[in-house]
Order: C-alpha cells, then structure tokens, then sequence
C-alpha cells in the first residue's frame, strides 16, 4: 500500500474527522470493510452484478433472438451452436434466459422503488402520530399480511388481468407491509428520543420532523429487508408467470419458461431446469447480499445507515 493510500485510509478511520463529509466517507468506508470481509457477500454482490451487466448486454451476449422460432431445431439438447438447447418453439434457450434477466430485474426494481416507500410512509406516519391514526394504518396492514402473498397477488392479478405492468403492482401492493411494520417498530423507539423532543420544541412540523428526521434513520432497515425480500419477489414474480398471470408470451420470462418446459422435463429436462437455475440462483444473491447487508448495516451489529 502506497504512502497516499495509507494517508486517505487513516483519513477515513480517524476518530476525530474534521468534517461532516469525511465522517460520512469514513462511515461509508467502514461499512464497506465489513462488507467486504463477508465472501458469502460478496458471492451476493457479483451474482447481482452479473445480472445487470447481463440485463445490460443482452443483445450481444445472447447472439440470438429470445422469440424468433425455428421449428426444425426444436427439443434440440445444449450444443455448440445452441448453449443451453432449444425449447418446443425451436427458440433459443440461452437466449431467452439472457433476455429474461431484464424482465426480472425490471420487476425487481419496480417492486422496491413502489413498496418500499409506500411502507416507509405507512409506518413512520403511524408510530409517529399513534392514537387513531396508528390503529386504522395497523389494522390495514395486518389484512394485507394475513393473506399469503402469492394468493393475494393472484387475486390482484385475477382482478387487474394478466401482463407484466399489473404483475409488478400486484406485487408491490402485498410487499408493502413488512416495511411498515419495519418502520413502525424504529419510529416507536425514536420519538421519545432527546433530539426528536429539541426538534419538537424548536417548532418542527410532525410532517417534516417525520420527513427530514425519522425516515432517514429508519431507511437502514428497510433497505436491508428490502434486499432480503428481492428473492420472493423473485419467485411471487415467476409464480405468476409459471400460472400464465405474469409476463405473456412470447416475452422470454423465467417462471413462463418453467411452466412451458414442465411437459418435457423428463425427456427435455434444460427447457424447464435452467430458467429454474436461473430463479435459483439470482434468489440465492439476493438473500446472501441481503444477510450481508444487515450485518453491515444493522446498529445492533456495530453498523449504521
């Protein structure tokens, strides 16, 4: 390590920094070390790397089209010309998984950026007002948590007709509330906190008080059961697509490649088992870069947001 180098790390890890900038770099840093020194993390983090560069490159990794059919190459097992084989359309299976991390990466980051904040809100609002407010907000995230997700999005799916774009706010309206039960639980411990009473008497606002001072410091965990829930989004996501519900055809989706692989799975077994693998996997780096995640990120574990 060069002299530089050694002069910014000790920067970074210095008890006393001289500014708020570099507190938050140094904070940031050390979350970082943590991270880092987790390989099951970082097996999580380059899993999800590899799915955006992929999400991202498509058309030149893939070579081929995910829906153009040749029916003469059809149940053609993985070779040379076909990576993973070809399904009973004739379509190119690696392809179509390829093109497919786009969808599920869409429908990841939908889901996140819709749930997450609705969640975040619900709660927040309701362990910071209490009273009436906390009760009805509570109560309407406890009917949405008796249902079993999957069935409560095939009832908005059934309701809203099938397609991606009714899939995602299927999703998203049964992923909200764990978020708010979340947030709800941190805004309890934080409003009889010191600071948020100086804050109150300097005259804030509940809303901004709310805004600029709770949800920051609750936007931790979320984060992190946000990145835990990425893998059941993922397979609420591919459930719906196995039941015909989600992605229609001829969209190269993973859960309606499984559930058009299922007729062949014993003679044909990649059609179905590798968009399977491809669930499998992209689930198992988000759960290892969510368990990550909260050990760097979770105050009761030396970490902070």
């Amino acid at each position: 390590m060069t002299a530089a180098n050694q002069g910014w790390r000790a920067r970074l890890l210095s008890d006393a920094p001289a500014s708020r900038g570099q507190a938050r770099l140094g904070q940031w840093y050390r979350g970082w070390l943590t991270f880092s020194g987790n390989w099951l993390a970082m097996l999580g983090l380059l899993i999800i790397l590899a799915l955006l560069v992929i999400a991202l490159l498509a058309p030149w990794i893939a070579g081929q089209s995910p829906i153009a059919q040749d029916l003469a190459a059809r149940l053609q097992p993985p070779s040379a010309e076909h990576w993973f084989g070809t399904d009973a359309f004739g379509r190119d299976i690696f392809a179509r998984v390829v093109y497919g991390a786009r969808i599920t990466l869409m429908i990841v980051v939908l889901v996140a950026v819709t749930a997450a904040p609705l969640g975040l809100l619900v709660g927040t609002v309701a362990g910071y007002l209490g009273g009436w407010v906390d009760a009805v907000l509570m109560r309407i995230t406890d009917i949405f948590l008796a249902f079993p997700r999957l069935i409560l999005a095939l009832a908005f799916v059934a309701a809203l007709g099938p397609g991606i774009e009714n899939a995602v706010l299927a999703i998203a309206l049964t992923a909200w509330p764990p978020y708010a039960r979340i947030a709800r639980a941190e805004t309890l411990t934080l409003r009889g906190s010191d600071f948020i009473a100086a804050i109150r008497l300097q005259g804030a606002s509940p809303s901004r008080i709310i805004r600029a001072h709770i949800m920051p410091l609750c936007l931790s965990s979320v984060i992190v059961r946000v990145t835990l829930d990425m893998a059941g989004i993922i397979l609420v996501a591919a459930g719906l697509g196995f039941l015909g519900l989600g992605a229609q055809p001829p969209l190269p989706e993973w859960g309606a490649d499984v559930s058009a692989g299922r007729k062949f799975l014993l003679d044909q077994w990649w059609i179905a088992t590798i968009p399977g693998l491809a669930i499998f996997i992209v689930s198992l780096g988000f759960n290892l870069l969510g368990d990550g995640l909260r050990d760097t990120l979770d105050p009761k574990n030396g970490g902070g947001g």
